[in-house]
């Protein structure tokens, strides 16, 4: 069995950090299938998904991290073909992926103890958001 569902948020950008794990286990929990996998999946390439342990150090640690592997204040060629400023953002999407896969038994995400999952915007301005999950399991 397959369902598809949506979800929908407000970003600020510049690598504003999300703990989307909450709406992703209650849509697992809402649907009809027991067991399987969720693909939690960006229609963009301006973020990314991923896990971490969602507290306040990690939290600053990896923009820090990001802004040392791909600046921010760098220009881009992407930068001089479009003139929008964010090829540090496609550059960063790329790296981290727009797409995340997670297991699921009981209706229960089958997450660490301390992983979470997140949603990464590296946009240069705010965004309104939405991801795409595809459940599919028995």
């Amino acid at each position: 069995m397959i369902e598809t569902k949506t979800i929908q948020f407000s970003t600020r950008g510049m690598t504003d950090i999300i703990d989307i794990t909450p709406k992703v286990a209650e849509v697992v929990k809402k649907s009809r299938v027991q067991s399987g996998i969720v693909c939690i999946f960006l229609p963009g390439s301006t973020g990314g998904i991923t896990t971490i342990e969602y507290e306040p150090g990690l939290i600053k640690d990896l923009p820090e991290v990001l802004d040392r592997v791909i600046p921010t204040n760098k220009r881009y060629h992407h930068d001089a073909t479009w003139g929008d400023g964010n090829g540090f953002a496609h550059l960063r999407s790329a790296l981290i992926k727009t797409s995340l896969v997670v297991p699921f038994t009981d209706k229960k995400l089958l997450l660490g103890t301390w992983q979470q999952i997140v949603f990464l915007d590296f946009d240069n301005r705010s965004r309104n958001r939405r991801l795409i999950l595809q459940i599919m399991g028995e």
